[in-house]
């Protein structure tokens, strides 16, 4: 009898072990699901900043045009590469985005190194997961650019541009608490993106580009993008790869939206590429942005942040930084949450 009740004791203990750890696994993944609440934007954030350029200041040596994309590549730059997200969280930032910018298939393509495609987005998704174990209240962005051609509308089939989007999402997805669809140059390709990345249930926070003006290379307006669509999983829309003096230009529009709003600054000479991105392209030598867009020499963090406090204080919470916005940058965005 004695035994009888020492084995009955046992196996409660057993089943009370077993339930605590499947309501802690529970736990924990409510925890997850609730880090990335679509309302995550509602409050001011501070993204990460342009980890080609970085690299490129940090010493990486690019293979042919695929600018970033070398840092995957070639394994004796992932220390480095994962160093940069480190310095960005560092410097304040709450999102890092996927190193991915550059791998896409017709960058891969042009560089016969396509047979790596899913190589150079699993092993940046890698290392951003690898980052976030160190620091885990960050959030990974799965970087979705344009599958064709940067500050340029996609004029392909929607089949080939719907197919390209998916296949990159589709690796990024075990990575990413959310998408990020970075440097989109029409409505129609961000339509196609959204659609392609429906099945893995995930936010989105859409990147639009404006090279100058108020439209986009498309020629539409940003509030083309969201006019009567659902936006259930959206969690926001920033201006990517724009001058501050651009974001200034279309803020009232911005402000209009009734979403969370922001953007990713660059500190380029020029916001129109044109016609000097079209003799680029036909060299091939490299796609460092500025070797014709230019640098400029007067954005120093604190000017940068400058512009940064107005439009935080004009209704913007989403702040961060694109091409040639160093850790440096993000950490005197950061200031201005406190």
């Amino acid at each position: 009898m004695i035994v009888r009740l020492l084995h009955l004791v046992v196996i409660i203990k057993i089943f009370n072990i077993l339930i605590v750890k499947k309501s802690k696994k529970k736990s924990a993944f409510s925890f997850i699901k609730n880090q990335m609440d679509i309302n995550f934007f509602k409050k001011t954030r501070i993204l990460d900043g342009g980890m080609g350029q970085e690299l490129l200041a940090r010493g990486m040596k690019p293979q042919g045009t695929l600018w970033s994309a070398t840092a995957i590549l070639n394994e004796k730059y992932h220390k480095l590469l994962h160093d940069t997200h480190v310095d960005y969280i560092k410097a304040g930032a709450e999102v890092i985005v996927t190193t991915t910018f550059a791998s896409r298939k017709i960058r891969l393509r042009e560089n016969k190194v396509e047979d790596k495609f899913e190589y150079l987005n699993k092993t940046a998704g890698e290392l951003a997961k690898k980052t976030k174990e160190i620091y885990p209240n960050i959030l990974i962005a799965g970087g979705l650019p344009p599958q064709n051609l940067t500050y340029k509308e996609d004029n392909r089939s929607s089949d080939e541009i719907s197919q390209d989007f998916y296949e990159h999402a589709k690796l990024l997805n075990p990575y990413s608490d959310f998408f990020y669809l970075d440097v989109i140059s029409s409505v129609r390709e961000l339509e196609l993106a959204i659609k392609s990345i429906h099945e893995f249930k995930k936010p989105y926070l859409i990147g639009a580009h404006i090279s100058r003006g108020k439209t986009m290379p498309s020629g539409e307006k940003i509030s083309d993008i969201i006019r009567n669509k659902k936006n259930e999983n959206l969690l926001g829309l920033i201006l990517s790869c724009v001058s501050p003096e651009n974001f200034k230009l279309n803020l009232d529009e911005l402000k209009n939206l009734g979403i969370p709003f922001g953007f990713k600054l660059n500190s380029y000479i020029k916001t129109n590429p044109f016609p000097n991105l079209d003799e680029h392209e036909k060299d091939k030598k490299s796609v460092d942005p500025k070797e014709f867009l230019g640098t400029r020499n007067d954005l120093t963090p604190k000017k940068m942040a400058g512009f940064a406090k107005k439009f935080k204080d004009s209704g913007a919470t989403i702040l961060g930084g694109c091409c040639q916005a160093s850790p440096k940058h993000i950490q005197e965005f950061s200031k201005l949450l406190k």
